[in-house]
């Protein structure tokens, strides 16, 4: 019977039979179920007491018979609610089809003397019942704007006006990079889904048995209980660095509490990443978890980190169609910005469940459905364990967010040494970098909400806050093509084309005919740095307009005034800017620049976009079809902690703008999307195409090295 499976540890076995195996399970005997069923039709919740006296009686663990209790009454939860559901859908769907037809002979009475439509004596008090209908169902809804409003933390009369959307239109922007749709910008379409079009994944349909879905959820009730402790405990499970003050997961305490086969100890190459950080969100608990619980909205809330994800199946849905008790199969593929940086792909239970009235928690386990071999050998082989945060309301439509990452990673060689610092300590796909980047996001919503003008009134004002939101939904269309383009998708990969030996250009590229992008073959080219000065200055040499001509070399020096800004977050670098550059032979030629940063790194992307196409973004018009080439920068601390790089031989003489010790460092991604020929061409690089981007990239490395003092010796 398919509740008379539990898990056991399992000791002793290498990382392969872990991965393939996931969790040895003991089927009871007939008679071990015969007893456990009659108990439980006498008592579904045993004490403490009478579980010991079953565990001695039928020569199980306390543990085996409190996990046998726990998915029994799961099951038939489950089962009633099938019942229910069933039971209502065909009424439901009788009293549609009543409906159907009654409205059908409505329309269908003619008058018997003159053949026209009948004109019966009921009007006047078919009107009159309408009239009482609606009054009914606006009294309906102001107690469901009542009730929404605690969510949001404002009154409802205080958001803007929401125009009837079908849920198939739903997404309001399209990303033009690889095929896939892109993020709205709209608040209140943060429950729905808008991808139209799921990206292509290496795995088949799956039929998953009733057998597979307990398994499922006894590994999910499990790990959310080591979630939960995770999350809440301190010492000695947690200890605070004395480099960074980061809490670090004591290994010894960990594997003591939860006893586990430890994977990394049985092979050299598998490295534990395990990271915590907590802090306050601009946005309530309802809406983050409908975001997290939805693939779409998950890629469209993380585009930095988040490249590709799906829910694969829904294994058992909330009560009374909420989140809490939620269990689903989901897929996702993670980026770290460079293409130095595989991705990371995972298969994974993700277990939404209210632990009380304001508060949820949100668990990530591994559950792989392919073989270990079917991985690209691009990517990194993850094993998630118990990961996720806890969700907690706070007045105001605030959140208290507690994010735990604790991931096994069987690297193979494949990370560069400029990022292993960086990807060791945690930071590149830790805690920190998630819940920096749900924070900045957030803010971004709530910016997007405030009414009125908040343009600076330069040479352009934008003239409505249509058109401020329109800016931001381009501006956030370009955000996602450009770190789509730093992950390939549909086979394409990164090729070395540059034999510098500064630096090495890594270059891919695709033919394009998305509306939002230029029509014809395009080349992305990266190429990852490391400099002797810290993150937050390179940031600012790179957002500012008035340091622009001394990097941008397709501005030929000329210089740069920002003529419209929108802000972003409460941190001065989170902003959209119009800039425009004053090259007599451009005149008609404006950059749309986005930056923005939190904890864990900045980005500065920009797009050259005609005039014409930014009066129509700015006078709120639809900006789907406005095409964008975005390129820009990368920028993130480089993970040593203060110790100097023995890789880099850059000089340190750069006029005080390190750090105290002399030795903070950054990783900067140099990306270019250009442009370079028709679709009838050939998709190959010519060694002209070549030669292009070597000096494109070059000069502009160049070029910001003399500039930040950091020549090479």
């Amino acid at each position: 019977m398919e509740y008379g499976v539990t898990s056991s540890s399992s000791g002793g076995v290498d990382a392969s039979e872990t991965h393939r195996k996931k969790k040895r399970f003991h089927r009871h005997t007939a008679h071990q179920i015969q007893r456990l069923e009659a108990v439980f039709k006498e008592c579904p919740h045993p004490d403490d007491k009478s579980r010991l006296q079953l565990s001695k009686d039928l020569s199980l663990a306390p543990r085996q018979i409190k996990f046998w209790f726990q998915n029994r009454r799961t099951q038939l939860k489950s089962q009633l609610e099938r019942a229910d559901n069933c039971a209502l859908r065909a009424e439901n769907d009788r009293i549609r089809r009543e409906n159907i037809a009654i409205r059908e002979a409505i329309k269908n009475v003619i008058c018997p003397s003159c053949g026209g439509p009948s004109v019966t004596e009921d009007s006047y008090f078919d009107e009159q019942k309408m009239r009482m209908e609606n009054m009914q169902l606006k009294e309906e809804l102001d107690k469901i704007s009542s009730i929404a409003a605690k969510y949001i933390g404002r009154p409802i009369s205080q958001l803007p006006p929401v125009q009837p959307i079908h849920p198939s239109s739903l997404n309001l922007m399209s990303m033009s990079s690889f095929g896939l749709t892109g993020p709205s910008l709209d608040l209140h379409l943060l429950p729905g889904s808008s991808m139209s079009t799921l990206p292509s994944l290496p795995f088949p349909t799956l039929n998953i048995s009733d057998m597979d879905k307990s398994l499922m959820a006894d590994i999910a009730g499990n790990s959310m209980e080591e979630l939960i402790r995770l999350l809440q405990t301190n010492e000695p499970l947690w200890t605070k660095s004395t480099t960074d003050g980061r809490d670090v997961l004591d290994l010894d305490s960990y594997n003591q509490i939860f006893p586990r086969a430890n994977s990394s100890l049985k092979n050299p190459n598998v490295c534990i990443e395990a990271s915590r950080d907590s802090g306050v969100v601009i946005m309530n608990g309802l809406a983050l978890v409908n975001m997290f619980m939805d693939a779409n909205k998950w890629v469209e809330f993380f585009p930095t980190v988040v490249s590709k994800a799906r829910t694969i199946e829904r294994i058992s849905c909330g009560v009374m169609g909420g989140r809490s008790s939620t269990l689903q199969l989901m897929y996702e593929e993670l980026q770290a910005l460079s293409p130095l940086v595989p991705m990371r792909q995972s298969f994974f239970l993700r277990f939404c469940q209210q632990i009380e009235q304001g508060s949820w928690a949100i668990v990530d386990v591994s559950y792989d459905i392919i073989q270990e071999n079917q991985y690209p050998s691009s990517s990194c082989k993850v094993h998630r364990l118990p990961s996720g945060c806890l969700i907690q309301d706070m007045p105001n439509g605030y959140s208290k967010v507690t994010w735990v990452e604790h991931v096994e990673v069987e690297e193979k060689g494949l990370i560069h040494k400029l990022y292993r610092d960086l990807i060791h300590s945690g930071m590149a796909f830790g805690a920190e970098r998630w819940l920096g980047s749900l924070q900045r996001l957030c803010e971004r919503y709530a910016c997007l909400m405030v009414s009125g003008k908040s343009s600076r009134e330069l040479g352009r004002v934008i003239p409505s806050p249509e058109g401020k939101k329109s800016m931001m939904k381009l501006a956030q269309r370009m955000v996602s093509n450009f770190c789509a383009s730093i992950n390939p998708s549909n086979g394409h990969q990164w090729n070395a084309i540059s034999g510098l030996d500064e630096f090495e250009i890594r270059a891919t590229l695709q033919k394009s005919i998305d509306p939002g992008q230029p029509n014809g073959v395009i080349i992305s080219a990266a190429s990852t740095i490391w400099l002797p000065v810290p993150s937050q200055h390179i940031f600012n040499f790179l957002r500012d307009e008035m340091t622009r001509p001394q990097w941008d070399v397709l501005s030929n020096q000329n210089p740069v005034q920002e003529v419209a800004h929108i802000a972003n977050g409460s941190h001065s670098g989170n902003c959209i800017s119009v800039l425009r550059a004053y090259n007599t032979s451009q005149n008609n030629m404006l950059i749309l620049q986005e930056s923005c940063i939190d904890s864990s790194g900045s980005l500065v992307i920009y797009s050259p976009v005609d005039l014409p196409s930014i009066n129509i973004a700015m006078s709120g018009e639809d900006t789907t079809y406005i095409p964008l080439l975005p390129s820009g920068f990368t920028i993130s601390p480089d993970g040593r902690q203060g110790q100097r790089s023995n890789e880099a031989s850059y000089s340190s003489t750069n006029n005080g703008t390190m750090g105290d010790n002399g030795s903070e460092g950054s990783l900067v991604t140099v990306v270019f999307q250009i442009l370079v020929s028709s679709l009838s061409s050939s998709a190959k690089m010519s060694p002209e195409s070549v030669s292009t981007v070597n000096n494109l990239i070059g000069n502009t490395i160049h070029q910001i090295k003399v500039a930040l003092n950091c020549s090479t010796s």
